[in-house]
């Protein structure tokens, strides 16, 4: 059983964003902070005082955690980037919202004194002592993960106490964001216990003032009764000095949807009932005369929740080797409805919803291999780009060769040339990937092809434009408009580029509809460019041809199978290796910069992509994957592997990302592809161990435990990740759980009516097998629930109060 929590984080847009360059503009980004500890960079939008990114990340936590923070940077090539604002988000007020949090939310100015982060390891008891005296003793033990004030990448801890209108102080560590102390004070107990025991953390200073690191404040009347309370406590930004906020507003907001949702994932036999119910009704398909499970789950969906329950749905059904039936049923419970050819599958129906999934889980190497080289040659080129009059901008174009400046025209005719350029290349490589595109995508479109075919015998156009529907319009447009969305490309496109895209995509979309005459009637400047849409038309009408038209046996094909063996790669990418005294395979290689290669069985490594592999540790060695210190190696991107070598010894290999992103995303992927290994590490070291005591706690003792906690859970959540059934099986319960009584009503309203005259209606009346089932199966899976339930924690004695 695992217990975690799946945020959801969709940063939109930012508005009135302050102007941070001499230009009068800023190049804003953003930075997630899940606790103090960078998950996510967005893209740079540069030169804009408004902002869209429309970026969404997905991220697995522990259930221990405590806020999120967002901050709005400014890029700069030349210094620091500068802080424009941030949002703070605490983990009540998301629990306080479990439907998700939308809108715009004001940037509030970043205060160094409330910029706190760790814990500290404390141990308060109340003693009795000769003379009828008490005494107040605290131990303090340790801090960990404390802020870096100094320019060394680290702080010089002391600790300050505050009782009675007394205070004592701790020694001070020297660069140590990790400091052990084990140092008692004592105070005389005040009678009556009503003071409040105060422990600060501070960052000693030679020059200047002391900069605050945080504090804990107690009410310690509760341990009269225990006489001890241990444990670690999270430190917290003294708010305790009025601070008008003047500047919020004035910095500008963000437009965010947030959203947290608590998980208990139950193992996957608990699920089976729930599982096998689904498989079944999948099988059993569309029967006349009766209303289907998956005909309630699709009317009772709301279109919030409709994306994410399609995901899940497709997930859970190609894990089970069924998602082509699935997709099959909804096709044909679609085509029961009455529509027109020329509205099919255009609204944002579960079978729409699942089918765009199911592409993006899918296909997404082929939608790179097909867009790739087009979309990198446009954001290479930076041509410009417009064929409407209304907004063609002379200036951008400077002078012809003539020394002359370009007629309107002209403009437009040398746009309409790149344009046709860009689109001749995509469609050219769309035509020849018909053999390339995966075989499971093949045969859902030559099914659809199919039932289309028979639905419209007397319209065989609308069996090309159904294909083209999902192909042309919700997967190739939206990669071409926005790549970074789709990860072709790294940053958001500029102003220019952005334009050349969208006229690229929306040029996409007129062939996959193919109808050019349409979409010229709505634009009538896109006429000049209706020769290479009518030649478009008749290349992709070839290429769905031959994409739905090779029969081949199933078990050939291994269609409608499970994605393949765990050989397959799950990430690769160039990284660079910092040299330390270990003798593991990784640091015996003379290179500095190597190809790593996570597979499902090993983490390899050769000098270059092409090259024979250097050598490998197999995923079951590999103990922990977590950050390194900036200190250390003078690098943000610095990720440690801690495994065992061959002679059974730990080592820990320290290898450089380019950028948080990517640090992030190689920490994910070695979490998710070691989640069962048993001998994973709790505690690990941040630092490395030099000379004779690891740099982030003085240690000693090399192969002593960790000072901070690993963080397995901690994970981004991808279309690539492997599949998880008992996740995507307990999402659905969660989601059908909270329509129980709505699938009861929707049901008798969609009834036929003569069938609903033949018995009676309402709470008592007979509901079908299907739905029966469904309702008892989600009956036993709540319960099951409630007894996995940890007991509530005993209260403690030691009260830590809000400061």
């Amino acid at each position: 059983m695992a217990r975690r929590s799946a945020l959801s984080i969709r940063i939109v847009e930012g508005r009135n964003l302050p102007a941070k360059d001499i230009t009068g503009s800023s190049d804003p980004y953003c930075i997630v902070k899940i606790d103090d500890e960078a998950i996510i960079r967005t893209a740079t939008v540069w030169k804009t005082l408004s902002p869209f990114w429309g970026e969404e990340y997905k991220v697995h936590l522990q259930p221990t955690f405590h806020s999120v923070s967002i901050y709005v940077m400014d890029e700069d090539a030349l210094s620091r980037d500068d802080v424009i604002g941030k949002v703070y988000i605490t983990r009540d007020m998301l629990v306080e919202h479990p439907e998700g949090y939308s809108g715009w939310v004001s940037l509030s100015e970043v205060d160094p004194d409330e910029e706190v982060q760790g814990e500290i390891h404390l141990r308060v008891e109340v003693q009795g002592s000769q003379g009828g005296r008490r005494l107040l003793r605290c131990t303090v033990l340790e801090a960990r993960d404390l802020a870096r004030k100094d320019r060394n990448g680290a702080s010089d801890p002391f600790v300050r106490l505050r009782y009675n209108g007394k205070a004592q102080e701790s020694a001070v560590v020297k660069k140590s964001c990790y400091p052990r102390w084990n140092e008692t004070f004592e105070f005389e107990l005040a009678e009556p216990t009503e003071e409040k025991l105060c422990v600060e953390v501070w960052d000693w200073d030679l020059v200047g003032r002391n900069d605050f690191l945080g504090k804990v404040v107690f009410s310690v009347q509760g341990l009269e009764a225990t006489g001890q309370e241990e444990g670690w406590f999270r430190l917290r930004p003294d708010k305790s000095k009025p601070r008008a906020d003047e500047r919020r507003g004035s910095l500008g907001s963000l437009q965010l949807q947030v959203r947290l949702r608590d998980e208990t994932v139950l193992p996957f036999p608990s699920y089976q009932p729930l599982v096998q119910l689904l498989c079944q009704e999948v099988k059993l398909g569309r029967q006349d005369g009766q209303v289907h499970l998956v005909t309630l789950l699709d009317e009772t969906t709301t279109a919030e929740c409709r994306q994410e329950v399609a995901v899940n749905l497709v997930k859970l059904f190609l894990g089970q080797g069924l998602v082509k039936e699935y997709l099959d049923l909804l096709f044909e419970l679609e085509l029961a409805k009455p529509c027109e050819p020329n509205t099919l599958f255009r609204s944002n129906s579960l079978a729409s919803k699942s089918m765009e999934s199911f592409l993006k889980v899918t296909g997404m190497p082929y939608l790179h291999a097909v867009l790739g080289p087009t979309i990198t040659r446009v954001f290479e080129e930076k041509k410009y780009v417009e064929l409407d009059p209304g907004k063609v901008e002379i200036k951008d174009v400077g002078c012809s060769g003539l020394h002359r400046v370009q007629t309107e025209g002209e403009v437009i005719e040398q746009g309409r040339q790149h344009l046709q350029s860009y689109l001749g290349e995509l469609l050219d490589a769309i035509g020849r990937s018909a053999p390339a595109c995966p075989l499971i995508i093949r045969a859902v479109f030559r099914q659809l092809f199919h039932r289309v075919g028979e639905r419209f015998p007397q319209h065989q156009h609308t069996k090309f434009v159904a294909v083209t529907s999902f192909l042309c319009l919700r997967f190739f447009s939206p990669a071409i408009m926005t790549p970074k969305l789709f990860h072709l490309r790294e940053t958001h496109a500029d102003a220019r580029t952005s334009r050349t895209l969208l006229l690229l995509a929306k040029a996409v979309q007129l062939v996959g509809n193919m109808e050019p005459a349409a979409g010229r009637a709505k634009e009538t400047w896109l006429a000049p460019l209706l020769p290479a849409l009518q030649q478009g038309i008749a290349l992709m009408k070839d290429f769905i041809t031959r994409l739905v038209g090779t029969e081949r046996e199933e078990e050939e094909e291994g269609e409608g199978q499970p994605p393949g063996p765990p050989t397959m790669v799950v990430k690769e990418g160039l990284l660079f290796v910092h040299k330390t005294r270990g003798k593991g395979p990784v640091l015996a290689t003379a290179a500095k910069k190597l190809h790593f290669c996570l597979s499902g069985d090993t983490l390899s490594f050769s000098k270059s992509p092409s090259a024979e592999r250097s050598g490998a540790i197999a995923l079951g060695d590999i103990l922990a994957a977590e950050k390194v210190e900036e200190k250390s190696f003078g690098s943000a991107h610095v990720m440690q592997v801690v495994y065992v070598d061959s002679g059974g010894q730990q080592e820990t290999a320290y290898l450089q990302c380019k950028c948080v992103n990517e640090l992030n995303q190689w920490l994910s992927a070695l979490r998710k592809v070691c989640v069962n290994n048993p001998r994973v590490l709790r505690t690990y070291h941040p630092g490395v161990f030099r000379g004779d005591k690891w740099s982030c706690c003085h240690q000693r003792e090399k192969t002593g435990p960790g000072c901070d906690r690993t963080h397995h859970g901690v994970t981004l959540q991808e279309w690539s990740d492997p599949l998880d059934p008992a996740t995507e099986a307990q999402r659905l319960y969660h989601h059908l759980l909270g329509l129980r009584g709505t699938l009861r009503e929707k049901y008798w309203e969609l009834l036929e009516p003569e069938d609903a005259q033949n018995g009676p209606r309402g709470e008592g009346a007979p509901l079908p097998e299907g739905l029966s089932r469904l309702l008892g199966v989600l009956g036993d899976l709540e319960k099951c629930h409630h007894l996995a339930q940890p007991p509530a924690p005993p209260a403690p004695a030691l009260l830590q109060l809000q400061t």
